[in-house]
């Protein structure tokens, strides 16, 4: 059965079928195939409860806060402060862009969002400024892997519905390796830029009233960050009315500042509903998929494999994060996390290990799916602010491949010390 389900997934992946069609066909595949009674007429019941699941309002939510600070020109301003703060250590405006990413990152929630915004922004200097391109262009498409890491993340609030995990101990455990993966990525910059000093380029020469200039442009994304995480953490609002307050408090910001006008706002609306009915569409197949697998006995099956393997459950482990390693080179992260979630999360569970644990350690590995080649969408999202024309996609790739290596030294040292990730939501909750 497990041989067949992989088989018939790989086959409609092979077609470049949509990733919601793709496991709806699944679906009613192994429903037709291995079920002793219909399923199919569950689906409806099904899908009304999936999406009326009141979590998940949260995602639409911070889809629509991201797009509002997008036409907001937030961005532009926010990372200018930070240069003028960062840009004085070796890799100059490479931690510009760390930084910067980390900062909207705390604010959109969407990597593609993080990637795109700040690459607008920082490109332009790049050639100005006589940075090597391959290592500068990695940092951006690196930098924006930690928007569905660092809180608020919609990936995070996907998975914990699909796992049935708290989004609020979720994000509590996200903090403090989101910002130590943040940290080892400006980490690697510095000890390249020292040991090659001609991959560094120019930078400004701010002086402290530029500094404290600066600090006024990081207000808004800090502030932000405030009321929308500060009130999960505080107690004040649940992740879904967290979300309802950024987006009111990112419409006070762009009022603020004169960028609220009818054509961005519709534009912003316009964009949420897109990427909304998107992800919408494949996570209420993948329910469908889940009912199916556990009505088939196929969850029954796959945790009973993996837990009979006469290896440490930490082995299980290295072997879970290898499989999720190769995958990520294959499929869009979206479909990779939604499709095999409700498979290895009560694997994981079995084996003992906390789910909000492998949540932080999950958002990672589809965090190396987003560089990954050939599939990884943070590269092509960052060729594509580039410009073909300015150079092939290969000098992405390879500029990737260091922040790729801090992704995995993340992994090792969550595995050898999962406090990291639950030590705050131990102390909060």
């Amino acid at each position: 059965m497990i041989g067949v389900a992989a088989l018939i997934l790989a086959a409609l992946i092979a077609l470049a079928l949509p990733v919601a069609a793709a496991l709806g066909i699944l679906a009613v595949s192994l429903s037709e195939i291995y079920s002793f009674f219909p399923l199919l007429p569950a689906l409806g019941e099904i899908l009304w409860s999936a999406s009326t699941e009141f979590v998940l309002v949260a995602a639409p939510m911070f889809i629509l806060m991201g797009e509002i600070l997008l036409r907001a020109g937030i961005a532009r301003d926010m990372y200018e402060g930070v240069d003028a703060w960062v840009n004085r250590v070796p890799g100059g405006l490479m931690h510009t862009n760390i930084a910067s990413c980390t900062l909207f990152a705390a604010t959109s929630g969407s990597s593609v969002a993080t990637a795109a915004t700040i690459g607008t922004v920082a490109i332009p200097n790049m050639t100005r400024l006589g940075y090597n391109p391959s290592l500068y262009l990695g940092s951006i498409a690196a930098g924006g892997t930690l928007g569905i890491l660092i809180p608020p993340s919609v990936n995070m609030i996907l998975y914990g519905v699909l796992a049935e995990v708290s989004v609020t101990r979720l994000y509590l455990a996200a903090l403090i390796p989101g910002l130590m993966l943040a940290l080892l990525f400006s980490g690697v910059i510095a000890a390249i830029c020292i040991f090659r000093p001609g991959l560094d380029g120019g930078r400004g020469n701010a002086d402290w009233a530029a500094r404290w200039r600066g600090l006024r442009a990081l207000a808004a994304p800090l502030g932000l960050f405030c009321v929308v995480v500060g009130s999960i953490y505080a107690g004040f609002a649940t992740p879904t009315e967290a979300a309802a307050l950024g987006v009111v408090a990112s419409l006070a910001l762009a009022a603020a500042r004169g960028k609220l006008s009818r054509a961005s706002l519709w534009a912003a609306l316009e964009g949420a509903m897109r990427t909304t009915a998107m992800v919408m569409l494949i996570v209420v197949a993948a329910f469908f998929l889940n009912f199916v697998m556990v009505s088939t006995g196929l969850t029954t099956a796959i945790t009973g494999a993996m837990t009979a393997l006469e290896v440490a459950p930490v082995t299980v482990i290295l072997i879970i994060v290898c499989a999720y390693l190769v995958l990520g080179c294959f499929m869009e992260t979206l479909s990779l996390m939604v499709a095999t979630t409700p498979i290895i999360a009560p694997v994981v569970a079995a084996l003992g290990f906390d789910l909000v644990w492998f949540g932080v350690l999950f958002m990672i590995l589809i965090e190396a799916a987003l560089i990954t080649p050939p599939i990884g969408v943070n590269l092509f999202v960052v060729q594509g602010v580039r410009g073909a024309s300015s150079g092939p996609i290969r000098q992405v790739m390879l500029g990737a491949l260091p922040f790729l290596a801090m992704m995995l030294a993340m992994i090792g040292l969550l595995i050898l010390a999962p406090d990291l990730a639950l030590w705050l939501p131990g102390i909060a909750m």
